[in-house]
């Protein structure tokens, strides 16, 4: 990290409110290994918590006002109450705070080649399949990405030796507008985040206030396919080529992309193969996945695209993404629970992903596909809930839990009894399961040999797999 980044100059500790979090968490181990000394705290303990202490970052579990006295600067997720003691204690000693993107994006600016990834679905998987390339091709990136990774060593993030930063970049709360990138990888725009955003188009403005930050010569990858992306794209073209900005488009249909997938195959086990040309020299390369579904190919050329804008390889890029296994929980195999029976873990939770996590296990050999779901937040399930009603089409049997709160309160206006009924409705079996344990009775009552059990959602359900001894362990 640049020394010279002024807000960081002269300061020496840094105190971090929620920074059990999946982004708070990783700007943590960041700094601790820059040399800065960092302390938290968080509602609640868990396993990024237990990374941080083995890292040498003290976490304290609720809220003390005493921890902020001597730190420098403190930041702050945004999901923390605005009375939190910590929070109001700094305000009161005139410490500078600042919430998790902001002092994110300060962070970027010390980075000549920010690389953000972007879109409704596919951050992490492509994030991590980007830094996989960057990393193999000797680039020696900076990384945040939203989940654990095997490439960087079972953590979120990355401390590297070079301009390059690549970073998971959400839209929620417009947070990626807070940070400067050389280049936006832009994979989907989808209705996401209704108890922020009002509509689609209120997102799509989003998007293009996101695309504008491009400084001149800056770099725009984005999916030819995505009809919303096209039509975001149309409405800052002007300004993008006012700017010099270099735009890639990728895709599966539109032959006339600069990237173009096409001779797919898929074998037994859900895994992709296709051919890439390079539009440099028009030799084709076969790319082969292990991760399955063909939404990970869609992934798999946002990262093609991004690492061939950078001048990578494609043979370097065939070699990461042929040994790329996939970040946790998404499509992370967990354990052999039954006799045949395999439980994998997917952090799916828009009905967009739900249907793209069930077609690629409906690829995979399997006799029935079971899903075991958990709604997250309740405006999300009300706003969606026609299209979590066709989500599940490719599952013999969904066990439905009780809402997961996150953020919001519940108001009375939704449940997951409203989902149970309309999925019931609209062919597939569906059933009220409220809690882990009530899903787990019903799983040992009803799985079959050759079954595939899902555990799908963002909230506790990832657990699921707890419940279960490891019957068999798989091989790899």
């Amino acid at each position: 990290m640049n020394k010279d980044f002024e807000a960081l100059k002269n300061i020496k500790k840094i105190h971090m409110i929620g920074i059990g979090g999946v982004s708070m968490s990783g700007i943590a181990l960041i700094l601790k290994k820059d040399g800065y000394e960092v302390t938290g705290s968080d509602r609640n303990y868990g396993d990024m918590i237990e990374t941080l202490e083995q890292n040498g970052i003290p976490v304290f579990i609720g809220s003390n006002a005493d921890l902020v006295k001597s730190a420098d600067v403190v930041v702050y997720t945004s999901a923390i109450n605005q009375h939190d003691p910590e929070f109001v204690r700094a305000k009161s000693l005139g410490i500078p705070t600042y919430e998790r993107a902001k002092f994110l994006g300060m962070l970027l600016t010390s980075y000549a080649r920010p690389i953000c990834i972007s879109g409704t679905h596919g951050k992490t998987t492509t994030t991590s399949m980007i830094s996989s390339i960057f990393i193999d091709a000797g680039l020696d990136p900076n990384v945040q990405v939203g989940s654990k990774y095997e490439k960087l060593n079972n953590t979120n993030y990355r401390l590297g030796n070079s301009d390059f930063f690549i970073l998971e970049a959400c839209e929620y709360v417009d947070s990626f507008l807070n940070f400067p990138h050389d280049c936006a990888t832009i994979l989907n725009i989808e209705a996401e985040h209704l108890d922020y955003f009002s509509d689609i188009e209120d997102i799509k403005k989003s998007f293009k206030e996101f695309i504008l930050m491009l400084p001149e010569n800056g770099t725009l990858v984005i999916n030819q396919d995505d009809e919303h992306c096209m039509e975001v794209l149309a409405d800052v073209k002007d300004e993008l080529q006012q700017k010099n900005v270099r735009v890639f488009k990728f895709s599966l249909s539109e032959p006339d992309a600069y990237i173009y997938a096409k001779n797919f195959k898929c074998n037994m086990k859900g895994f992709y193969s296709f051919d890439v040309t390079d539009p440099r020299n028009n030799e084709t390369y076969n790319f082969y996945l292990t991760v399955p579904g063909i939404h990970n190919v869609y992934d798999a050329l946002a990262a093609i695209t991004t690492g061939l804008a950078y001048g990578v390889k494609f043979e370097d890029m065939q070699k990461s993404l042929s040994k790329f296994s996939g970040a946790k929980r998404r499509f992370e195999y967990k354990k052999t629970i039954s006799e045949g029976v395999e439980l994998y873990d997917d952090y799916a939770h828009h009905p967009t992903e739900i249907k793209a996590t069930l077609a690629a296990a409906k690829q995979k050999k399997h006799k029935r596909i079971i899903a075991c779901f958990q709604p997250h937040t309740f405006s999300r399930t009300k706003e969606l809930l026609e299209d979590f009603a066709h989500a599940f089409v490719d599952a013999d049997i969904v066990y439905i839990m009780d809402i997961y709160a996150a953020r919001e309160v519940d108001d009375g206006t939704i449940s997951s009894k409203d989902v149970v009924e309309l999925v019931n409705k609209n062919g597939t079996k569906a059933v009220y399961t409220p809690t882990l344990e009530d899903i787990a009775n019903e799983l040992r009552k009803e799985m079959q040999p050759k079954d595939i059990v899902l555990s799908i959602g963002a909230g506790n359900i990832t657990h699921l797999s707890d419940y279960f001894e490891d019957l068999k362990p798989r091989k790899k």
